[in-house]
C-alpha cells in the first residue's frame, strides 16, 4: 500500500507519496484545475490497482469538501482528516505534506485498526444528511445573528435622536412598532439609512421562515433530533442543530466524551506536585453547540428544580459563571444518555437518578 498527504491551497495541492518501507517516492504540486487534478488521480488509481489501494491524509480546511469527495470516487482506502498542528517556525508546503506523510505512515497500523493515536486530532467526517443539517442550522445561526445586528443598528439611529420613548410599543419587533418606524420624520440621511435597515429586516424575517421551514421538515427525518427536542426550552432549530453535531453516538464510549467533544470539560495541567491544576474549559469542538447549550440552561433551571437546587450550591461556592458551564456540561451528559437509550428528558432525572441525589444531599 502507499501513503499520500495533502497540504491543500486554493490553486494547488502539494503531494507527497510514501511505500510500505517508508520511503518517499513522489513531491509535487498539482493544480487544483479540474483536468490537471482529475489527471493526477486516474494515475494514482491505475498505480493502486497493482499495489493494494492508497490511503491519504490531509489537514482540516474550510474547502476539503470537493477533494474528499474526489478521493472516495478514485478509490481510496482510507481518507484521514486531521485537525492543524502547532505552525512550525520553517514551515514550506513540501515540509507540511512531509510531515502529515510520515505522521500517517508510522500510524498506519492503528490507523487501519481504528485505534487512538497519540497527538493526531482526527476529525469524524459526518453522514451527508448530518453535514446539510449543520450547513442549514450555520446559515440560521448567521441570518439571526444579521437581523440583531439590524435591529441594533436601528435603536442606534433612535438613540441618536432620543426617539426610543416614543415607540408605541415596549419593543421593536411589532407591527405597530415598524409602522412608526416607516413614518418617523427624520433627516435625509437618516431617513434614507433607516428605511433601507427596515427592508433588511424584512428579507431576515422572511430568510428566517424559510429556513425554519426547512428546518422543521427535515427533524422530522432526524432519530436524534426528535429525541433532544423533548428537552426544557429547545426549539426544532436548536434539536437539529445538536442532534447533527452527534452523529453516532456509538463513537462516544462515556457521557462525559460528548461533553468532552464539544469542548466543556476543563484542561488541566498536572505535573509534579502539582495535581490539582484545572483551568477553564477547552472550548473545541462545535461552538455552535456551546452557545445553544448556553442558551438552554436557563429554561432547564426554570423548569427542572433538581439541577436549579444543584446549579445554586455550585454557584454559591464557585460563582454564577463556573455554575453556568456546570450546567451546560451536564446537560451534554444528559443528551448522550437520552440518545443512547432513545428516551426523552424526564424533569428532575429518572426515578432511580433522583433517589440517589436526594440521598447524596440528606433528603
Amino acid at each position: 500500500m502507499l501513503y499520500l498527504s495533502i497540504d491543500q491551497h486554493r490553486k494547488q495541492l502539494t503531494i507527497n507519496i510514501r511505500n510500505e518501507q517508508g520511503d518517499v517516492l513522489v513531491r509535487r504540486q498539482v493544480s487544483t484545475q479540474w483536468d490537471k487534478v482529475r489527471e493526477f488521480f486516474t494515475d494514482l488509481r491505475r498505480q493502486s490497482q497493482e499495489i493494494g489501494g492508497f490511503m491519504a491524509i490531509l489537514e482540516v480546511c474550510g474547502f476539503n469538501d470537493w477533494l474528499i469527495t474526489m478521493l472516495r470516487e478514485f478509490g481510496f482506502q482510507e481518507i484521514v482528516l486531521v485537525h492543524p498542528t502547532k505552525r512550525a517556525t520553517k514551515k514550506t508546503d513540501y515540509r507540511d505534506a512531509s510531515a502529515l506523510g510520515e505522521l500517517l505512515w508510522v500510524n498506519r497500523q492503528r490507523i487501519r485498526e481504528t485505534k487512538p493515536v497519540q497527538n493526531l486530532k482526527r476529525v469524524n467526517l459526518p453522514s451527508k444528511t448530518d453535514a446539510e443539517n449543520r450547513q442549514l442550522t450555520a446559515v440560521r445561526q448567521r441570518v439571526t445573528s444579521l437581523r440583531t445586528r439590524t435591529l441594533n443598528k436601528i435603536q442606534k439611529i433612535l438613540l441618536k435622536h432620543n426617539l426610543q420613548q416614543d415607540c408605541p410599543t415596549k419593543g421593536l419587533q411589532t407591527k405597530k412598532a415598524r409602522a412608526w418606524l416607516r413614518e418617523l420624520s427624520l433627516d435625509a440621511i437618516d431617513r434614507l439609512e433607516l428605511d433601507q435597515l427596515l427592508e433588511q429586516w424584512e428579507l431576515w424575517n422572511k430568510q428566517l421562515q424559510t429556513l425554519d421551514e426547512k428546518i422543521t421538515e427535515r427533524l422530522q427525518e432526524h432519530e436524534a433530533a426528535q429525541v433532544v427536542i423533548s428537552m426544557p426550552g429547545v426549539s426544532a432549530y436548536s434539536s437539529l442543530a445538536l442532534g447533527s453535531r452527534i452523529g453516532d453516538i456509538k463513537r462516544f464510549p462515556r457521557p462525559g466524551s460528548l461533553a468532552n467533544y464539544w469542548g466543556l470539560t476543563p484542561r488541566c495541567r498536572n505535573s509534579g506536585q502539582s495535581t490539582d491544576r484545572l483551568g477553564s474549559i477547552s472550548k473545541e469542538g462545535s461552538a455552535q453547540a456551546r452557545f445553544i447549550l448556553g442558551q438552554l440552561v436557563l429554561h432547564v433551571l426554570k423548569f427542572d428544580e433538581v439541577i436549579r437546587s444543584w446549579y445554586q450550591r455550585i454557584k454559591k461556592r464557585r460563582g454564577s459563571r463556573i455554575a453556568r458551564v456546570a450546567v451546560m456540561r451536564r446537560l451534554a451528559t444528559i443528551i448522550w444518555h437520552m440518545v443512547k437509550h432513545k428516551e426523552t428528558y424526564i424533569v428532575g432525572g429518572t426515578p432511580r437518578h433522583r433517589s440517589q441525589t436526594a440521598a447524596a444531599v440528606g433528603v
